[in-house]
């Protein structure tokens, strides 16, 4: 609980932002790294907080970028055994011990997911959100898959294995959309939001609270 409360409390003011998720893997210097980076500073300077798991790889990428622009760098860090610490580009750091208060954080403050090349961890965050906007439980938000060449098996698979089966429906394609350049992702984040604006609706603000 205090942890929720310490979340809320550091988070709030962040608004618009955008959560950015990709593998810890990631040497800087290699290209997903440089693409997360400057996605990242094209947002922040754009007026978007960028959020990030606040470790290493995609996510000091994104922190890095972040950092370097008019926003705020923030970092959702988990306290776990044989990890390495944080990175050094955050304005706004926290640190959990429980992966679901810090998963609810990623949810409740974004204005949009940017999932970038990952691991189980990523794919993790990104079922996660594609499963609570589909079932109602979040607001819609955009989620984009950057880089098609990574994603496109997956998604192929969505499509020919999932839909033909029926265990998802063909709008649910509808709930993402894959992209490979930095200003075609923030422009689909600002296209979204000139529709629907920043401000959620009250059937929205409803959702939100019962996260």
């Amino acid at each position: 609980m205090a942890e929720f409360v310490e979340g809320f409390e550091a988070l709030a003011q962040i608004r618009p932002s955008v959560s950015i998720f990709g593998s810890a893997r990631i040497a800087p210097g290699h290209p997903y790294f440089v693409l997360a980076e400057e996605i990242a500073r094209k947002l922040s300077d754009a007026g978007f907080s960028v959020v990030s798991g606040g470790g290493p790889g995609i996510m000091e990428a994104a922190n890095k970028g972040a950092y370097a622009g008019h926003s705020p760098s923030v970092g959702l860090n988990i306290s776990l055994p044989h990890e390495q610490a944080g990175n050094a580009y955050q304005d706004i750091r926290l640190t959990f011990q429980h992966f679901f208060a810090r998963k609810v954080m990623f949810v409740k403050y974004a204005t949009a997911y940017v999932v970038m090349p990952g691991g189980f961890g990523t794919l993790d965050e990104l079922m996660e959100i594609l499963t609570l906007v589909q079932t109602g439980k979040s607001r819609r938000i955009p989620i984009i898959l950057v880089h098609t060449p990574f994603w496109s098996g997956l998604v192929d698979w969505f499509r020919d294995t999932m839909i033909k089966d029926g265990v998802i429906g063909p709008n649910d394609m509808e709930l993402f959309v894959m992209l490979d350049k930095p200003d075609d992702v923030v422009d689909a984040i600002f296209r979204y939001y000139e529709l629907s604006g920043f401000e959620p609706s009250e059937e929205e603000k409803e959702i939100q609270l019962n996260l």
